[in-house]
């Protein structure tokens, strides 16, 4: 199994719209990706380690495959379009790393 994890780094001037997030690209992430897609998680930074810190990342979203190649062929060919929507929810630039899940 593999996680693909895409993290919404905080600053100061990040715009993060989570309900058009939840509501909108991630149902269009899941309609495109299809049965490849098994698994979505949505976080929604709320504060840092410390007390009163805030939260170094506004958003991470988790998408589950069961191989890298599974993703890239699920991906590929709709990258467009979902990359298209991201100015829809945020001015942040997405930082996205493939994982392998070990538990």
């Amino acid at each position: 199994m593999i996680r693909v994890t895409v993290v919404y780094p905080n600053s100061k001037h990040s715009r993060f719209d989570i309900a058009y997030y939840c509501k909108t690209h991630i149902p269009l992430v899941q309609r495109l990706l299809g049965a490849a897609l098994k698994g979505v998680a949505v976080e929604h930074g709320i504060g840092g380690g410390t007390p009163g810190s805030p939260a170094p990342y506004l958003a991470i979203g988790q998408l589950q495959f069961d191989s890298v190649e599974a993703f890239q062929a699920s991906f590929g060919p709709h990258a467009q379009e979902i990359m298209a929507d991201v100015a829809n929810y945020t001015n942040i630039q997405p930082v996205i790393q493939l994982s392998e899940v070990k538990l």
